[in-house]
């Protein structure tokens, strides 16, 4: 499904901003369903300042945490087609598609395969959201298992869980044997503290970051903005990779791209760049 990115004016950089030109494939907007928008009004608000940020996608991604949020897929289509309404109503032009932050689960595969857990807009990759608090102890096995049977796990926000100084090196490991890793924007801008920035920092440094979003919760702290991550992208990995962060790498998820036809992140695995031997002196 491909995406208007907008217009270039003639001699303007091959990577230079244009107007809503970012995607956003980790968003909490739709009202009343998980710990994200509590309601339409708030939900209204975060997709104006998704727009005005530049923002002309964004993936719906409430949580499917089994025992706490029981959203499926279906329950998901139907929040996204009347909230697609109330855009319209409001006249606001963003495009919507599905998804899921979805939880580890031992029947996740077969809850894939049956349609129970919806992929991002219908492709082979979706939201694997680890536990904040605990490693778990199986988390290399079942992301094996989801690519060997077909699905990219895009894992969530690995700077910002508790356990990462501990169990840094798996994420290296699996973003190596398949797996996407997604930054949070508001950590690599520091929103949320310095030890999730400087983690940040480290996986963009270290190479194995496929994406940016938003994971926005709210209109305010927590809202969808991507602008300024992409920026400070920019100046610590370049002009070209801080647009596949945002635009290129979502975008070759809508067209369910196979990873195989995907420009990879500069897989580095070497010792700390500027920025994290910067912070490690503090």
């Amino acid at each position: 499904m491909p995406v208007d990115r907008g217009p270039v004016g003639d001699g303007e950089d091959e990577f230079a901003h244009t107007v809503r030109s970012m995607i956003d494939l980790h968003c909490h907007m739709l009202p009343g369903i998980d710990d994200g928008a509590p309601d339409l009004a708030t939900a209204l608000a975060m997709a104006r300042i998704a727009v005005a940020d530049g923002i002309h996608t964004v993936a719906c991604t409430p949580h499917i945490y089994p025992g706490l949020y029981e959203n499926d897929a279906a329950g998901i289509r139907r929040a996204i087609a009347d909230f697609r309404v109330a855009l319209a109503e409001a006249g606001i032009a963003l495009t919507l598609v599905e998804g899921a932050d979805t939880h580890m689960a031992p029947d996740l595969v077969q809850n894939l395969k049956a349609g129970r857990v919806p992929t991002l807009a219908g492709s082979r990759y979706f939201l694997y959201e680890p536990p904040h608090h605990v490693a778990p102890p199986r988390l290399e096995e079942q992301v094996f298992a989801l690519l060997a049977n077909g699905y990219v796990p895009v894992i969530t926000h690995p700077e910002r869980l508790t356990w990462i100084e501990s169990h840094y090196a798996i994420f290296l490991r699996l973003a190596k044997a398949g797996a996407w890793l997604q930054l949070t924007a508001g950590a690599v801008t520091g929103r949320f503290g310095k030890r999730p920035q400087y983690w940040s920092q480290k996986l963009m440094d270290e190479g194995p970051v496929h994406l940016i979003a938003s994971d926005a919760h709210s209109a305010g702290r927590r809202s969808p903005v991507m602008s300024e991550a992409r920026e400070r992208a920019s100046r610590q990995l370049g002009e070209a990779e801080s647009w596949a962060l945002v635009r290129d790498r979502p975008q070759a998820i809508l067209d369910d791209l196979s990873p195989e036809k995907v420009v990879a992140p500069p897989l580095k695995g070497k010792a700390l760049g500027w920025w994290a031997r910067l912070m490690s002196r503090r």
